[in-house]
Formats: C-alpha cells, structure tokens, sequence
C-alpha cells in the first residue's frame, strides 16, 4: 500500500513503526467510543461511537479501493488486534477496526509525501513529523494531510 500510496518503501523497522503508530491510533479512537457510549448510557461501543472524522472517512474510502486489488483487511485485522476496552466492542466495530487502520496507513503515507516529495525510503525518525502532525491537529487535517482549514497547505 505504501509504494501505491506515497511511492515509499518501508523496511522491518518502518512497518514496526507504523503498526505501533496505527495501533495506537485506533486505541484513541476506542477510548472516545467508549466515552460515546457511556454518556448514551450503552456498555457496547459500536461503530458511530468511533469519532470518525469526515478526512479520515474519506481516507477510508480511498483505501477500500486500494484493498479491493491488494486484501490487506486480514494483515490489518492481525496487526490490530482487540484494542483494550472497559466496555464490549461490537462486532460491526470489530469488523471496521482493518479498514480503519488501512485508511490511518494511507493518510500517514500521503502524508509522507506532502511533507517531502522525494522522500523514497523514510528514516527511524521520519514517521516523528506526520504522526505528530497526525496527532496534534486530526481536526483541522483533511484526510490527515495538509488541506486544512486553517490556511495552511
């Protein structure tokens, strides 16, 4: 997906990286969908409890057409794992968990590219930039890259 997304190619230590990265990541997102659904009273996070934003939506459905000819939804779903949770985690949830981390992957790949253009082979701290970015402003990032509202591009 990297080479296809931001024509970068990862070694073993980038890929540990960024599973830890979207690991993380899709934990956040649990923690605030088991916020959701404790303030409606429910103990299942399910999928509308995830604070999706519209970017990473639209990432998403980027990714699901690069998924269509690569099946990476299994590699994912091993890689994820079942984010702790005080709460159950709906199936339906469940089943979003790989598509979410392939639209996280995607969004830090073009990221990549946004912030260095020629950059081929990402170092060990190269990932620091885009997912501090990534970290800092998801509200303001479209589809966690540069095209936010803010004025910056």
């Amino acid at each position: 997906m990297f080479p296809r997304a931001g024509d970068l190619d990862l070694d073993k230590s980038d890929l540990e990286q960024l599973e830890t990265f979207v690991r993380r990541k899709v934990t956040d997102l649990v923690v605030r969908g088991e916020a959701n659904a404790k303030a409606n009273s429910r103990d299942v996070v399910e999928p509308w409890d995830l604070p999706i934003t519209k970017g990473l939506q639209e990432t998403i459905h980027r990714f699901r057409l690069i998924n269509a000819e690569l099946h990476l939804t299994n590699y994912l779903s091993g890689q994820i794992g079942l984010p702790p949770s005080d709460l159950t985690i709906g199936d339906e949830t469940q089943a979003r968990f790989s598509e979410i981390a392939g639209g996280l992957c995607l969004a830090l790949a073009e990221t990549f590219r946004i912030i260095d253009p020629n950059l081929r082979n990402p170092t060990t701290r190269a990932p620091v930039r885009p997912a501090a970015l990534m970290a800092v402003a998801p509200g303001c990032v479209r589809y966690m890259g540069w095209d936010c509202r803010c004025g910056f591009r």
